[in-house]
């Protein structure tokens, strides 16, 4: 579903990606985590061709990513912080991206009842809460019914139920085979919601595997423990990391 090769990127003087090489295949959940800094957006973004990189190969459903724009038709992203145009109400910004993806919105209907979003349909974006927003993200992002989910912060500034409604709706789309890649600092939340784990530090993958053999490797119970420990004891960033090897059936 996506692989990575070599994957640079700088910007000025400051490198954020070091010769990534990554494979994600079709249908895991997985959790990219690391620090504030260490390239996890920069990563996602340049997957989604919003960042050039400076070198290196990206593959998504086997298309190599080299300018065409239509591999993007087959992915949902919601991002952390949504920007919208301010003056349109929510419906016409349902209708203004249906006409841009040309597609059909398959759940539209299915998850503004899920969110509890009907009674903000007519009212401005200027005005929607925090939490209203994120709920049009997740659905911008899952009503066309895309093989390949981008997750970024998604429970941010959702209260307690519409956090659970958003995790059981996950948890459907990663029944039914999709793609998910979530990015939290809410480790309980990734596990609950993936299976695998990308460990991002200063640019480098410290650690890609499953969620049991990270906790088996570092002796713990939770993953904030794991990846604190992994943290604590990964090398000097001079210090070429060791990346895990993989091999998924």
């Amino acid at each position: 579903m996506i692989r990575i090769e070599n994957l640079h990127k700088s910007f000025g003087d400051l490198e954020v990606l070091k010769g990534m090489n990554l494979h994600i295949p079709k249908g895991q959940a997985t959790g990219i985590v690391g620090p504030n800094g260490s390239g996890k957006t920069t990563l996602i973004k340049t997957i989604l061709g919003l960042v050039k990189p400076d070198s290196g190969v990206i593959h998504v459903n086997d298309v190599k990513l080299n300018g065409n724009w239509l591999y993007r038709q087959d992915i949902g992203y919601m991002p952390q912080v949504a920007r919208y145009p301010e003056n349109m109400i929510v419906r016409e910004l349902l209708e203004f991206i249906k006409g841009l993806r040309n597609q059909e919105a398959v759940f539209e209907e299915e998850l503004i009842s899920q969110f509890n979003l009907g009674p903000e349909l007519d009212k401005s974006l200027r005005v929607l809460s925090g939490g209203n927003r994120q709920k049009v993200g997740a659905t911008l992002a899952m009503m066309f019914n895309p093989q390949l989910l981008f997750f970024d912060e998604p429970t941010a500034g959702l209260d307690p139920q519409a956090s659970f409604k958003f995790k059981k709706r996950v948890e459907k789309e990663k029944q039914d085979g999709k793609t998910v890649l979530i990015t939290s600092h809410i480790m309980s939340e990734l596990e609950q919601l993936v299976d695998h784990v990308v460990f991002i530090l200063d640019g480098k993958i410290r650690y890609y595997g499953s969620m049991e053999n990270l906790l088996e490797e570092n002796k713990e119970e939770r993953l904030e423990a794991a990846i604190a420990r992994m943290m604590e004891n990964s090398p000097d960033p001079g210090i070429e990391a060791r990346e895990t090897e993989v091999t998924f059936q």
